[in-house]
C-alpha cells in the first residue's frame, strides 16, 4: 500500500474522529451542568480533545455512585422520623422575618430540622481544641464518633489517639471514620492505620478509591467533613483537622506555615443531628444503620440557649445545599456580613450576591490568607479580588506565615454559619461537607469577638495596591480561574 496515501487516510481519519468528538461534546457536556462549567470544558475538549475527553470521561461526573445517593435518601428519611429538640426552639425573640424560609429551606435539602436548647463555645486556638477534643474522649462513656477529612497520628495528635486507645480499654465503642485519599498523602498514614487497628477501633475510610477491591467513584469527591461526637452529649465541628498545624508537608514546614482554625463545641439536641450526620457517612461505607442514641433533655430552657441547624451537603444530594443556604443568607442581609474563607472561589450566582448586597448598602468584609499553600486555588481566588473592591467589599489578608483556614460567616446580629465548607466550587459540588447555621445573638456576638482577631492580625488590601499587580500575576489568575470551573 502506498504509504502517502495510508498516511492521508490516518489523517483523515484522525479529523474525522476531532469532528465527532467535537459534536459529540456539545451535546453531552452541557446537560444538567452550570454554564461556566460546561463552557470551560468545551474549552478543553476543543483545545485538546483527546486529552480533554480523557479527564472528562476521568472526573466529568460529579455525582456519586446510585447506589450511595439511594442510602442518602434512606437517611434523610430516618433523620426526619428520629429529630428531637424541635419543641425547644425559642421564639421569644423576634426572629429576623427572612429566617423561617431559611430553616424550611434547609429543612428540604438536607432533612435536618433547626433544634432549640444548644449552648456552643467557640475555640481559635490549634492545641486548644485538640486538647478538647480529647478531654471529651477521656469523659466518654458509651461511645466515640470520629469523622475527619485527615487524620493522622504525630507527635502533635499523639494524645488525641491516645485517649481513643484508653476509651477502648474502658469499653466504650471507638467508631472511626478518615477520609482514603486525603489521609492516604500525609507522612504517616500506615502508622496511622496501624494504631487505630492494634487499639481496637472501629474504623473505614471515606470514599475508598481502590478499584481492585470493587470500590471507585470520582477520585476527587472527597468527604471533607470534619466532626467528633462524644456519647451523644457532647460535639465539636468545625474547620480542624487531626494532624500537626503544619500539616507535616515539608514545603510548609520549610516555609513555616500554620494553620488557623475555628470549631465549635456544641451540648443540646443538635449533638444528636451531628451524629446523624456521622451514622449517614458510616452507612455508606459500611452499610451497618447504627442506633440514633439521643439523651434524654431533662434540663430548663435557658434565655442563652442557641437554635441551630445542621446542614449537610455534598454530591450525595440533588442540589448544592451550601451554596443554597449561603445565597439565601447572603441576599437575606439587611446590616453586615463577614465572610472567613480560606478558599474563595466564588461561582457566577454568589459573586452576584456578594455585589449585590454591597449595591444594597450592606457592609461587606472578607477574610483571606495574604499567602496561599495551593497555588492553583490561590490564584483562582485572587482573580476575583478586583470585582469584589470595586463593588466596595472590604478585603482583610491574614498575615504571613499563617494560613487562616477557618469556614464561617455572619449575618447582621443574628445568623452565624460555621462548618467545613469553603465558598468555592469544590466544596459546593465535589466535597461533602457540613455547616452549622446558629441563631442566637450571643453566638453572633462571640463571633464577632473572633473576627475582630482576624481583624487585628490581617491588613486590608486596597484597590489601588491591588491594581499595581504585575502583568504575570494577572495571567496566572486568570488562568486559575478557567481551571477551577472544570467540575
Amino acid at each position: 500500500m502506498d504509504v502517502g496515501f495510508l498516511a492521508a487516510s490516518i489523517g483523515v481519519l484522525l479529523l474525522l474522529i476531532d469532528f465527532v468528538i467535537r459534536v459529540i461534546a456539545i451535546i453531552v457536556v452541557p446537560r444538567n451542568r452550570k454554564p461556566t462549567s460546561a463552557t470551560a470544558w468545551l474549552l478543553a475538549i476543543f483545545l485538546i480533545p483527546f486529552i480533554g475527553v480523557l479527564f472528562f470521561l476521568l472526573i466529568g461526573s460529579y455525582k456519586l455512585p446510585k447506589k450511595r445517593r439511594t442510602k442518602q435518601d434512606e437517611i434523610n428519611r430516618f433523620i426526619i422520623d428520629t429529630t428531637e429538640g424541635i419543641e425547644r426552639v425559642r421564639r421569644d425573640h423576634p426572629w429576623p422575618p427572612w429566617l423561617e424560609s431559611v430553616v424550611e429551606l434547609n429543612r428540604n435539602l438536607g432533612a435536618m430540622p433547626l433544634v432549640g436548647g444548644n449552648r456552643a463555645q467557640l475555640n481559635g486556638h490549634y492545641e486548644e481544641s485538640l486538647a478538647a477534643m480529647t478531654a471529651a474522649i477521656d469523659e466518654a462513656k458509651r461511645y466515640v464518633h470520629v469523622e475527619f477529612y485527615i487524620l493522622t497520628l504525630d507527635k502533635t495528635t499523639k494524645p488525641f489517639f491516645e485517649a481513643m486507645e484508653a476509651a477502648v480499654k474502658r469499653g466504650v465503642v471507638v467508631r472511626v471514620l478518615l477520609d482514603h485519599i486525603a489521609s492516604r498523602r500525609t507522612p504517616d498514614y500506615k502508622a496511622t492505620i496501624e494504631r487505630l487497628t492494634a487499639m481496637g477501633a472501629t474504623w473505614h475510610l471515606m470514599l475508598p478509591v481502590q478499584p481492585f477491591r470493587g470500590r471507585y467513584q470520582r477520585p476527587d469527591l472527597r468527604n471533607h467533613r470534619k466532626l467528633l461526637i462524644v456519647d451523644g452529649r457532647v460535639a465539636f465541628m468545625g474547620s480542624q483537622n487531626v494532624i500537626d498545624r503544619s500539616y507535616n508537608k515539608k514545603s510548609n514546614i520549610k516555609r513555616g506555615l500554620k494553620w488557623k482554625e475555628l470549631i465549635v463545641r456544641l451540648e443540646g439536641p443538635i449533638v444528636a443531628g451531628l451524629n446523624a450526620i456521622f451514622i449517614t457517612d458510616w452507612y455508606s461505607e459500611t452499610d451497618e444503620l447504627l442506633r440514633r442514641e439521643t439523651e434524654p433533655i431533662t434540663d430548663e430552657i435557658d434565655p442563652d440557649d442557641l437554635d441551630a441547624q445542621a446542614v449537610p451537603s455534598g454530591p450525595g444530594f440533588a442540589g448544592e445545599n451550601n451554596l443554597r443556604l449561603f445565597l439565601a443568607l447572603l441576599y437575606y442581609a439587611q446590616e453586615r456580613i463577614v465572610i472567613t474563607s480560606p478558599y474563595f472561589v466564588p461561582d457566577e450566582a454568589m459573586l452576584t450576591a456578594i455585589t449585590t448586597a454591597t449595591q444594597r448598602g450592606i457592609a461587606v468584609e472578607l477574610f483571606v490568607s495574604e499567602i496561599g499553600d495551593q497555588a492553583l486555588v490561590y490564584h483562582a481566588q485572587r482573580s476575583y479580588y478586583e470585582a469584589l473592591l470595586r463593588a466596595g467589599v472590604r478585603i482583610w489578608m491574614y498575615k504571613a506565615p499563617y494560613i487562616l483556614h477557618a469556614k464561617h460567616f455572619t449575618i447582621d446580629d443574628d445568623v452565624a454559619v460555621i462548618g467545613s465548607s469553603n465558598m468555592d466550587m469544590r466544596s459546593f459540588l465535589l466535597n461533602m461537607e457540613v455547616s452549622l447555621m446558629v441563631r442566637g445573638r450571643s453566638f453572633v456576638k462571640e463571633m464577632r469577638e473572633v473576627e475582630d482577631g482576624y481583624r487585628r492580625d490581617s491588613r486590608e488590601l486596597s484597590l489601588e495596591e491591588w491594581m499595581k499587580q504585575p502583568l504575570r500575576s494577572t495571567v496566572l489568575d486568570n488562568l486559575a480561574r478557567l481551571t477551577s470551573a472544570l467540575q
